[in-house]
């Protein structure tokens, strides 16, 4: 078989390959067997036929369509193998020749994967991010436990503030007119919250139970209502109540109500480490993200929008799978955000795009440090997965099997080997911050 190339721009190829006429005749015999032994003809019986009887019952160009689905695939693999173009996507085909007498020629445009031209991965210096836990944040975790439990009481004769509920009944009116929907009896509105009209809650600041005011609003031009959007209402308003929240005492007391623990300081150190292994565990994430970045910032590579627009592809397929297992469906989501299909797509390009090339870097790196998926590694891998699904470790293996997703499995265990690769080599250079509170700690240490 002849292969020539022709470069379209950085990423389309076109091969045009060129099948010799004997195995075109070939490929037809084979063709008609084929199809005469899925015909029923009266009179035959099946796959015995004669060749101008099962030609004049199908016609010619459905035999040479077989002929074409004979010839064309594996050519185009031997093609891409010795031409070593990886592609990206479906090839566009086009048939230049296909006649019995003569060669069969075709055409297949493809994107192919782009080369990757690796910088420094090793040795990187990159910043460990430090854990600080402070004593604020300690402190608003309590008051967050204390908000929790807080009960909310009357106050008489108070003023309403930002942080208040305000217990109202209200009638909106447009033009003087009561809208639909706009009435409401005994709600608790609270003050700073901004859950209503913009400007609402503001001037019910300073008002006392059993006051009651106009209040002036203007609705946004993208409010829900088209009806109501961008016109100016008037709500009357009567405050029957104004409630503050009162918050528990912190004791020991308090603790045993809210915990397993007996004191606020036993309290306070469970606060403090589960923060700490919070911290922790967002540092480890933005240390591997930035090392991560680092060499994904010294690789040269130019992507093809094919391959990022077909990892949206998978996100958004992703996304319709986990709104699925929550019974809603995308349509009904991207309602609810205010979306289309465009702006959802658009929202997942840049995550889409910087995703295509951690894989290429680490597919370069695996291939340039010769990185070898071993047996084990693969069962270790489908173990984890059954753990993490819940299903038995053979019935895995069994799908996996039988979709043909080994190969996948291999490419990702191969990336994490890769990444790893990177991790091990890190220089960590630590965090400024860290290095000033230790100073500070010693400074303390030798003044007492």
């Amino acid at each position: 078989m002849q292969v020539t190339t022709e470069k379209i721009d950085n990423h389309k190829v076109t091969m045009t390959m060129e099948v010799p006429q004997e195995e075109v005749k070939k490929a037809v015999e084979k063709a008609y067997h084929k199809l005469a032994s899925q015909v029923n003809i009266p009179g035959f019986r099946k796959g015995k036929a004669p060749r101008k009887v099962l030609e004049a019952r199908l016609g010619k160009e459905a035999i040479m369509d077989e002929v074409f689905e004979i010839l064309a695939t594996p050519a185009y693999s031997q093609a891409l193998q010795e031409q070593r173009i990886d592609p990206v996507g479906r090839p566009e085909v086009e048939v230049v020749n296909l006649k019995e007498d003569e060669p069969f020629v075709f055409k297949a445009t493809v994107v192919a994967k782009p080369e990757v031209v690796l910088g420094q991965y090793k040795g990187l210096e990159v910043t460990k991010p430090a854990v600080v836990v402070s004593e604020e944040e300690v402190d608003r975790s309590l008051e967050s436990m204390r908000n929790r439990q807080a009960k909310m009481v009357v106050v008489e004769d108070a003023e309403l503030s930002n942080g208040d509920f305000a217990i109202i009944d209200f009638i909106g009116y447009v033009d003087g007119v009561p809208f639909d929907g706009g009435e409401g009896k005994g709600h608790p509105l609270e003050i700073g919250s901004g859950s209503f009209i913009p400007g609402f809650e503001e001037q019910l600041i300073g008002a006392k139970s059993g006051d009651e005011r106009d209040v002036n609003v203007t609705f946004p031009t993208e409010y829900h209502a088209a009806d109501l959007a961008g016109k100016e209402a008037v709500f009357k308003v009567k405050v029957n109540d104004v409630k503050r929240k009162e918050l528990p005492v912190l004791d020991d007391e308090f603790v045993k109500d809210v915990s397993d623990f007996t004191t606020v300081d036993e309290l306070k150190a469970d606060i403090r480490a589960n923060l700490e292994k919070a911290a922790e565990q967002k540092a480890e994430r933005e240390y591997y993200n930035s090392v991560l970045q680092t060499a994904l910032d010294n690789m040269t590579v130019d992507i093809p929008a094919v391959m990022v627009e077909e990892r949206v592809n998978h996100m958004i397929e992703d996304l319709d799978a986990n709104l699925q297992s929550r019974g809603m469906k995308l349509d009904k989501y991207m309602e609810y955000a205010k979306m289309d299909i465009a702006t959802l797509r658009s929202s997942y390009r840049e995550a889409a795009l910087n995703n295509v090339k951690t894989d290429m870097l680490l597919e370069a790196i695996a291939k340039e440090e010769d990185i070898q998926v071993k047996p084990e590694d693969i069962e270790t891998e489908l173990a984890a997965m059954a753990q993490s699904y819940q299903t038995p470790l053979e019935e895995i293996r069994k799908v996996m099997m039988q979709s043909s997703r080994i190969a996948t499995l291999v490419n990702s265990i191969a990336r994490k080997k890769a990444s790893q690769l990177i991790m091990d080599s890190v220089v960590v250079k630590e965090n400024e911050m860290k290095e000033t509170e230790s100073q500070e700690a010693e400074v303390q240490e030798k003044a007492e």
